[in-house]
Order: structure tokens, then sequence, then C-alpha cells
């Protein structure tokens, strides 16, 4: 789906590879499987399988047609560091990305040992930054992974944020990202485990965005934490100055 999106932090999605199995507490109420089933009844040909994982040599080409500059969410119908996903694939997904300056994009895994795994082997051009999710404390792990990535932005996704992120240590971190979890059975998230986060990033220089609340928290609050929207983002690394922020 080269499409527009309704994600707060991106403007587009781009998925050459669809679906994905749950490794950690953030993938239980799952909105990419949700959906996936929604399109296989509606008789979506790329969903056909579910939500088994599927790459997608017809989409790979799609980022070099798009005129535009955007910022663009990779694989937000999949994890593209899943066991399942070729090395082979995931190297041309990058040389794409490589080729398409004009585009900034956002790359989320919560498969990180396998990310620092391939790191080595991918181009890592200016406009691609790297993500992992860290939901809660049992994942600050990932973020150790992530340091060893030549990313020129790494950043953090704390959603679905579940629990406080005690000791949260963001050196060689470039972007946070909140926010609870949505969904009818999502799980409430705690404004101290958000104000947390942020006083982090704010200790360490790091730029925060928060994205919404969680259950019905998200149309009764809205994007506001203490009576403002917080919508941060890292220098472009191919244009600003460092340690430079700017705000959408």
């Amino acid at each position: 789906m080269g499409e527009r999106s309704l994600i707060g932090w991106t403007e587009a999605t781009w998925n050459p590879v669809t679906g994905c199995s749950k490794v950690s507490a953030g993938c239980a109420n799952c909105y990419a499987e949700a959906m996936a089933r929604r399109l296989a009844a509606m008789g979506m040909a790329r969903y056909r399988d579910g939500f088994a994982v599927r790459c997608h040599e017809e989409v790979l080409g799609e980022p070099l047609r798009w005129r535009r500059p955007r910022r663009v969410f990779v694989n937000s119908m999949s994890d593209l560091f899943h066991e399942e996903v070729p090395a082979e694939f995931i190297r041309r997904i990058f040389e794409v990305m490589a080729r398409c300056g004009r585009h900034q994009f956002q790359v989320l895994t919560k498969r990180s040992g396998r990310l620092a795994e391939l790191a080595g082997g991918l181009p890592w051009p200016p406009n691609v930054w790297m993500g992992v999710t860290v939901e809660r404390a049992d994942c600050l792990w990932r973020i150790d992974d992530l340091r060893r990535v030549p990313a020129a932005v790494r950043f953090l996704s704390c959603e679905p944020l579940l629990g406080p992120l005690e000791g949260l240590d963001l050196t060689g971190i470039g972007w946070v990202i909140v926010g609870g979890e949505s969904g009818p059975r999502a799980r409430p998230v705690q404004e101290e485990w958000i104000d947390g986060i942020h006083a982090a990033c704010q200790r360490a220089g790091v730029p925060f965005f928060f994205k919404q609340w969680s259950g019905r928290d998200i149309r009764k609050r809205g994007p506001y934490l203490h009576g403002r929207r917080w919508e941060e983002y890292p220098a472009d690394p191919r244009e600003a100055e460092s340690g430079t922020l700017w705000e959408a």
C-alpha cells in the first residue's frame, strides 16, 4: 500500500512485505492482523493468505514513482526483519530506499536481533531512519541492538506503551514516539509512564512525539499531553544542522 496514512508521525505507508507473528506483549492486539483479516474478506489478492508472511515483488518500485517528497512508514502491515523475510529481499528494499533520496523512510521492527545481524550488509543512506518498538521495560534490550545500526536517525516507538520504562537510556537515540493502544481491547496507558519517558527525552535533548492516549481516551483527550501537542521531529540529516528540531 503506497497510501496516505492516518498514523500521526508519518505521511504514507509502503508494504513490500505483509503478515507477521507475535513476539512480545505489544503484539497481543495487533491492528495489522485485524486489518489483514478485513482485507482478505474484501477479496484483496495480497491478503488472500491472511496474515501469513508474504513478500510482494510487484510493489518494490512504488516509491520510485512518487514525485512528491514524503515521510514513509515501511511495513505498517508486517515486520521487515521477520525471520521469514529473506535477507536478499530486505537488501533490495533498502536499495530502493537508497535510490529515493527525496523521501524519508521510517523502518520499525521488534526483531532487533536480526536487524543488528543484517545491518552490516545493508546500505544506510541519510533518508532511512531505523527504529525499534519498546512497549515495556522487558523490551529495553532492543535499544542496545539498535545502537549497533549505522542509521542516520535511530528512534524508539514506545507504542502501545504498556508500562513504565525505568532506566531508559537514550544514548545514541535521535527520536522517541509514545502512544497508547487503540481498539476495543485496548490496554490502558498511565500518564506517569508517558511523563517518565518525556522527562528522559528532555534530559537527553531527544525529540519527543506524543501520538495518542489509549482506548476511549483517544477521542476524549485527543493527541494532547499537559494541554499541548508534542510533535517534535529530529533534524533531517539531509539538510538540517545537527541538533536542530522542527515541528510538523
